[in-house]
């Protein structure tokens, strides 16, 4: 196997900074040698940090670019001909959650995927989040006894550099394929999923508080897993004063687990020997930290052969599920998320 890994990023917007940041933490073996982005600005930023070739659309990089796998970071609409068009022309593809909008797009991309012998891979960077990783060992050594419920609160500010411009591209339906529930609700669904199996029903309501979203900025949701656990999804995009809560508050037979939060990093015990609640020890900077996994796993995955830590199919649970509280909103019944 190659030695170094060539990687081209598709799309150079606001979360290309942070994968960079996980590639020069985490995977030191993988050098960025092209920086694709129909604004040559946004292109030539990423070049003038990296020393990477600079072109404008893919087709021209795909022609003319020295590079071994791509990481696609594109609005949403753009993802399955994009990725389609990388594993057909051989290159190992890092694709940006959600795979696609839609299952049927998503089914499309998995084909042309079996059909090469390249990775894919879907980041969802919260697979690697330090904070999820402790909690499932908690979870995992019984350190609240057995889980009762999990209360998930996804209630942020918008930030600037994801919605810049005057129409930036979320508040697109036709570019995103959904609001925060699909899009940063992912963020909080993957670990749900990694710490109690696969979420069976739902049954929720949207909202469209922030008028300049197309789609819904407002999302509640009853979660029903198929282990017989019942949780509650809550998420909240807006330009307002919000206080502290956690982003996930599990609560067991003998204590409860507070995981990270708007303005708290780590996660927080309460137990027995600490009712006033304990920190656990470590390095909570905050969810960029996640991106060095990803960027680890990714490397290791095309230069080692090693598996990665979720196949891109994982990622349709965080897919299905956002499509399912969608149908519910609209029927008011339950729906069920593996239809």
């Amino acid at each position: 196997m190659a030695e170094v890994l060539k990687l081209a990023y598709i799309g150079c917007g606001s979360i290309a900074s942070s994968h960079l940041y996980g590639l020069k933490a985490g995977a030191p073996r993988t050098t960025i040698t092209a920086a694709v982005d129909t604004d040559p600005l946004r292109a030539t930023a990423i070049a003038d940090e990296t020393g990477a070739q600079v072109f404008l659309s893919l087709d021209e990089a795909l022609e003319n670019g020295d590079f071994d796998a791509v990481d696609i970071m594109t609005p949403h609409h753009l993802h399955e001909p994009m990725a389609i068009a990388c594993l057909e022309a051989g290159k190992h593809v890092l694709l940006e959650k959600p795979m696609a909008p839609t299952v049927d797009a998503c089914d499309r991309i998995l084909a042309a995927a079996a059909a090469s012998d390249k990775v894919f891979m879907v980041g969802e960077n919260s697979q690697y989040w330090p904070e999820v990783l402790a909690t499932d060992e908690l979870l995992k050594d019984g350190a609240i006894g057995d889980v009762i419920s999990v209360i998930t609160n996804f209630y942020v500010l918008p930030d600037d550099e994801s919605f810049t411009g005057e129409h930036p591209w979320r508040f697109d339906n036709a570019l995103a394929g959904g609001g925060l529930v699909i899009d940063g609700g992912a963020h909080l669904i993957r670990p749900l999923r990694m710490w109690f199996g696969e979420i069976e029903t739902v049954i929720g309501a949207i909202g469209h508080p922030w008028k300049k979203m197309e789609d819904e900025s407002l999302g509640h949701a009853l979660l029903q897993f198929e282990s017989g656990k019942i949780g509650t999804f809550s998420c909240l995009m807006f330009d307002t004063v919000l206080g502290p809560s956690p982003f996930w508050r599990i609560t067991g037979t003998t204590g409860e687990i507070h995981v990270a939060g708007l303005y708290q990093n780590g996660v927080l015990l309460f137990d027995e020997q600490h009712p006033e609640g304990r920190m656990l020890d470590g390095e909570w900077d905050d969810s960029a930290a996640s991106f060095i996994g990803e960027m680890a796993d990714f490397e290791q995955a095309v230069l080692d052969g090693k598996p990665l830590a979720a196949g891109p199919e994982v990622s349709l649970g965080e897919l299905r599920t956002a499509l399912a509280i969608y149908r519910s909103a609209k029927t008011r019944q339950w729906e069920k998320v593996w239809e």
